[in-house]
């Protein structure tokens, strides 16, 4: 298995793992809304790859891409919780079922967490499912307690 940094010419590949991710944490997609993500992704990993997200993903000998993890980062005012206003935002964290059990998300979450460290980003947060907990808690993440409750405005 090949580890590494993906780049705009692993749109495509990133477009699909990132739609069967969605497709086994949602169910299965109106297909309004399926054709609609599908179409909006590689424009937007065209626009922020490599900018301001980074994917990291595992690859076969046959070039094939069967794992993912997505950082997103953000700069934003600076504040006490983070001095640098940038700050990290994990998405997408998936591998196909093959290659599960393997240790491919943990190698990509080390790659991606080395990196959030050199570009100076004050933490990295993410929304953990059930099954990720193990390996978060055991690469250092815990929960956050704030004193704020997260609110939506939804249009």
């Amino acid at each position: 298995m090949n580890y590494r940094r993906a780049g705009k010419e692993d749109v495509m590949q990133l477009t699909a793992l990132r739609m069967a991710y969605l497709e086994e944490d949602y169910g299965v997609l109106d297909t309004k809304i399926y054709e609609a993500i599908a179409e909006q992704l590689p424009f937007y990993f065209l626009r922020h790859l490599e900018q301001d997200c980074f994917a990291y993903v595992a690859e076969t000998e046959n070039a094939l891409l069967v794992a993912s993890a997505l950082l997103v980062v953000s700069e934003k005012p600076a504040n006490p919780s983070f001095i640098t206003g940038r700050t990290g935002t994990v998405f997408n964290v998936y591998t196909q079922p093959p290659y599960r059990r393997q240790g491919n998300a943990e190698v990509l979450m080390r790659m991606l967490l080395y990196d959030a460290q050199a570009m100076d980003l004050d933490y990295v947060e993410l929304k953990a499912t059930s099954d990720g907990i193990p390996l978060y808690e055991k690469l250092g993440f815990g929960p956050v307690t704030a004193g704020y409750q997260d609110m939506r405005y939804q249009f």
